[in-house]
């Protein structure tokens, strides 16, 4: 699984166990909130009618005096409220008073007038001085059908003559309690989505910043040396690390390849000057000493012209500043290689610009330091006399000459430090550190070096 993938379930599944639970709660919380709110205030009521019917209960014409008239008037009475968009059409409060026995001797619905509910909770418990309340189902395991009672004592000096109660089914108040659970469904619906949508977001973010610290790594391990990525926070500081990290690590390698291969590449002309001073130190005729004199000098040029390269490879490869481009035409840039070429009756440079005017984006010094390293490779591998053409077009230009060109297990490692083919006399052997240099430069300018055998010769293409 993918870490963008695993990232997202990990974030949805721990806000989807989060909503799940919180919602439970709510769920959970409302109808008994709505209900010990609809109890409070059935107290307040119940208290107050107590007091109401105090009188008429006192003096036994409770069912008959004006308290019991009011009720039902209020029974009868129309109503049409919204509340909160909820429509109340009916008045849904049924009042009932006991004696001091616990015989009903009021019911405002006179369904339960002259019955016995001393045994009823909310009876027995407030003749005794208790809260009395309850809540009994009209259908068993439907509590949709549950009616709530709520109890308050009637007093006449101080003495407890009667029970009134204030009973209000459940039902008259489902559709707030529907209403709010349904809300909370809805809401919490949304919190889902929403955290979907910042879980995705997050992860985009995570993703997007690691697959950029990737393809820097994957850079680097290419042997290219790209910017450091911005990322803000931790993962940023994490790429400085890694920078830094690989600064160290390069230049411990850098100094221990170029120690290994400088020394094995001097290991040579060393032994040759070694062999030829040895040999001028005894008695030669003037022939033989002119030839070991030659061999020392040729073997130090050697020498010269290798620690000049590598000097400026290094230069090269240790360049941390940006390429400072310029647009130039390649007519300025190839006429002085074609000039420079009409002096050397060895090989013919020909120059091809195709469009006439075609450029390219590069630094100067760099681009001529590299078309003359690639000119100086064709001359070694050519044979006299023959043609080495320059293909010019628009950001890129090719070298082309016509030698026996090189194996094709040794193209992918042309442009590697120190690798280098025979040259055609069989005996001589290059550095290695032209087309080295030469891809060094494509490197800087962020393009490429191609290199494929023609039959015959060798094609070297940069595409900048």
């Amino acid at each position: 699984m993918r870490l963008g993938i695993r990232l997202l379930f990990g974030f949805f599944l721990v806000t989807g166990l989060a909503a799940f639970f919180t919602l439970r709660v709510f769920m959970a919380e409302v109808k008994p909130s709505v209900r010990e709110v609809m109890e409070d205030m059935m107290v307040d009521t119940a208290n107050i009618l107590a007091e109401l019917a105090s009188d008429d209960l006192a003096a036994g014409a409770i069912a008959e005096g004006r308290f019991a008239g009011h009720v039902r008037n209020y029974a009868r009475r129309p109503i049409d409220a919204q509340i909160w968009g909820m429509a109340k059409q009916s008045l849904d409060f049924r009042v009932y008073v006991t004696d001091a026995g616990g015989k009903v001797v009021f019911d405002s619905e006179n369904v339960a007038t002259g019955q016995d509910y001393s045994r009823w909770r909310d009876v027995a418990l407030t003749l005794r001085g208790e809260y009395g309340a309850r809540a009994t189902r009209e259908v068993q395991q439907d509590d949709r059908t549950s009616v709530m009672y709520v109890a308050a004592p009637v007093r006449r000096d101080g003495k407890i003559i009667g029970v009134l109660t204030v009973a209000k089914p459940m039902s008259t108040i489902q559709a707030f309690i529907d209403r709010a659970e349904r809300k909370i469904l809805l809401s919490g619906a949304l919190l889902l989505v929403l955290s979907l949508a910042v879980g995705v977001a997050v992860t985009l973010w995570v993703v997007w910043s690691i697959r950029k610290l990737r393809r820097y790594a994957n850079a680097v391990g290419q042997g290219e040396k790209p910017a450091v990525p911005q990322i803000p926070g931790e993962l940023g500081d994490l790429a400085m690390a890694v920078d830094a990290m690989r600064l160290k690590l390069e230049g411990h390698e850098y100094i221990e390849d170029y120690v290994r291969a400088l020394t094995h590449e001097l290991k040579s002309p060393l032994a040759a000057i070694r062999s030829a001073g040895e040999l001028l130190h005894d008695e030669l005729p003037e022939d033989a000493r002119r030839e070991f004199s030659g061999q020392v000098l040729a073997q130090s040029g050697r020498m010269q012209a290798l620690v000049d390269r590598m000097l400026e490879l290094t230069k090269l490869e240790q360049r941390h500043a940006q390429v400072e481009r310029e647009r130039l035409l390649w007519s300025g840039v190839l006429q002085p290689f074609e000039v420079a070429a009409g002096g050397r009756a060895q090989h013919v440079v020909k120059v091809v610009i195709s469009p006439e005017h075609a450029g390219v984006h590069a630094e100067p010094g760099l681009l001529g330091l590299a078309l003359s390293n690639l000119l100086e490779n064709a001359r070694s591998f050519a044979p006299e006399g023959s043609t080495i053409t320059l293909e010019a077009g628009p950001d890129r230009i090719a070298v082309q000459d016509s030698g026996p060109g090189v194996p094709d297990y040794a193209l992918p490692r042309l442009g590697e430090r120190f690798f280098s083919t025979v040259r055609p006399d069989g005996h001589t052997k290059g550095s290695g550190l032209g087309l080295a240099i030469v891809r060094q430069i494509m490197l800087l300018h962020g393009g490429r070096m191609v290199v494929r055998n023609t039959d015959p010769g060798l094609r070297v293409e940069l595409y900048f």
